[in-house]
């Protein structure tokens, strides 16, 4: 499968391309920059990959992006590496920067009531964002923000290998799935995730919409009874 490349100038070119091959995805243009590099460029180290660990030693304190100026904590994600379901939402808020851990504010909470609705606990499913540092005031990610974060989340899945993934608000909802349809188009069916078409995913409303719109918990409640039902087929 052929993966659209991030800018060749991006500083972090040379890492984007070691990781997306070594999790078997092809790259169209790596044969031809690798053929007009001179010899003596520096070598970016190819990261050994072989656990969640290693991809949050490989990211490191990470300044890819301009969200590293006024972050406090990279929120990495948290849960079961052999996790059946993943839940991914947009990024960190105020709560999520302060501790360093997914969905634990107010959105988060009712995050947790969710997941042990559908018969699961925190501790069984995996939890992470689009982005994993906060974006000031909370708005949307920007495009190259998102672009300097994803491949981490592609890995991370790669890692998990989750039969599910849950996408949280449309952030998470359009760019796991590459589609820019609204929200009431993209939830209450399955999607085939962009870079993998054998994994499936269910886009729906985040919490904080919840929060903010009540009326919606049984539009979202909907959409997770078909995740279990979906899930007890495997």
């Amino acid at each position: 499968m052929m993966l659209p490349m991030a800018n060749p100038t991006h500083h972090n070119y040379e890492e984007y391309m070691t990781l997306w091959e070594e999790h078997g995805i092809e790259t169209s243009t790596r044969s031809k920059r690798q053929s007009l590099r001179k010899s003596k460029s520096r070598q970016v180290p190819s990261p050994k990959i072989k656990s969640l660990e290693d991809i949050r030693t490989w990211l490191g304190e990470c300044k890819r992006c301009g969200l590293c100026e006024e972050r406090n904590k990279i929120v990495f994600g948290s849960g079961n590496s052999n996790a059946k379901l993943m839940f991914i939402g947009e990024g960190p808020g105020a709560e999520e920067d302060k501790t360093g851990f997914p969905f634990v504010g107010r959105a988060g909470t009712l995050l947790t009531k969710i997941i042990e609705a559908m018969g699961f606990t925190r501790e069984d499913v995996y939890i992470a964002n689009i982005v994993k540092c906060r974006p000031p005031g909370n708005r949307v990610p920007a495009p190259e923000e998102i672009e300097s974060c994803v491949p981490f989340l592609k890995a991370q899945i790669e890692m998990i290998q989750p039969k599910m993934i849950v996408a949280l608000g449309l952030t998470a909802a359009s760019t796991l799935t590459g589609n820019d349809s609204t929200m009431g188009l993209l939830r209450g069916r399955f999607h085939p995730l962009a870079w993998d078409s054998k994994r499936s995913l269910m886009a729906t409303y985040h919490p904080a919409y919840l929060l903010r719109n009540p009326a919606a918990k049984k539009i979202v409640w909907e959409d997770m009874k078909l995740v279990v039902k979906q899930l007890k087929g495997h």
